[in-house]
């Protein structure tokens, strides 16, 4: 029986871009809250993830608070944000993803390990493909030599489709966290809808206006934040500090 549920994490987990009525993110871990509340009313739910956090920040900013909750179920993806860093090394934040990992299972809670989505069909982004491929195999790994339930989004084919991702081509859009509440909710045994279920009808590729487009509104202030050394979590707070009901995570 799964009584509490706490996500840790990145702008991934924060649920970037899938905007609720009054402004504020849900995401893929609300809507999965909302799933396992429905599945065992009384679920009580935090969501510590911040966006623009690497794994090392997430650690040291997040694992104290998740931990002093004692949840039953702990979602932790990270490492994403150090693996699109010039030069970064994938075996060697594995290696610091798989430190936590043993940590966070210490405290008895079942962990939920994620693999990175496939990022191809992204400009630039799609340099970063092979060091993601290689710590999304690291990280099956980890998840079976530590016990932990493997979320694997390079597998889910329903997020090779540009709907479902928002128009910066790099977090998911609300369709997109849809897909991925729904898988993670299969691999916690509910019965959710399909997450590989086919999109309605078809749509256009990319075009080359389109991509300059992209560059110009979201890649270019992207690289300008890198090279100030700035993030676009630095004024960002927690949304869900603390375990609570989750009738407030519902995304209407």
């Amino acid at each position: 029986m799964i009584n509490s549920f706490v996500a840790i994490g990145d702008s991934f987990t924060e649920g970037l871009n899938d905007f609720r009525s009054d402004g504020t993110v849900a995401g893929w871990a609300d809507r999965l809250a909302c799933y396992l509340d429905a599945d065992q009313p009384g679920l009580r739910y935090a969501n510590l993830a911040v966006r623009g956090r690497l794994l090392d920040q997430i650690v040291e900013e997040q694992f104290a608070s998740a931990l002093a909750e004692h949840p039953d179920v702990l979602a932790f993806s990270a490492g994403g944000n150090d693996l699109l860093r010039v030069g970064s090394d994938p075996d060697a934040v594995a290696a610091r993803y798989e430190t936590a990992v043993a940590q966070l299972r210490a405290s008895g809670a079942q962990v939920l390990v994620f693999t990175g989505f496939d990022v191809g069909s992204t400009p630039v982004l799609r340099l970063a493909r092979g060091r993601i491929a290689i710590y999304n195999e690291h990280l099956r790994v980890i998840a079976a030599r530590h016990d932990c339930l493997l979320v694997d989004l390079w597998s889910l084919d329903a997020l090779r489709d540009r709907r479902a991702f928002s128009d910066d081509r790099l977090h998911l859009s609300p369709e997109g966290h849809e897909r991925v509440a729904r898988l993670a909710g299969r691999v916690l045994g509910l019965e959710t809808a399909a997450p590989d279920e086919p999109w309605p009808g078809t749509i256009e590729a990319a075009t080359r206006r389109d991509d300059l487009i992209w560059a110009r509104t979201h890649l270019v202030p992207w690289v300008r934040r890198r090279i100030r050394g700035e993030s676009s979590g630095d004024a960002v707070v927690a949304k869900r500090p603390v375990l609570d009901a989750v009738h407030d995570a519902r995304t209407g």
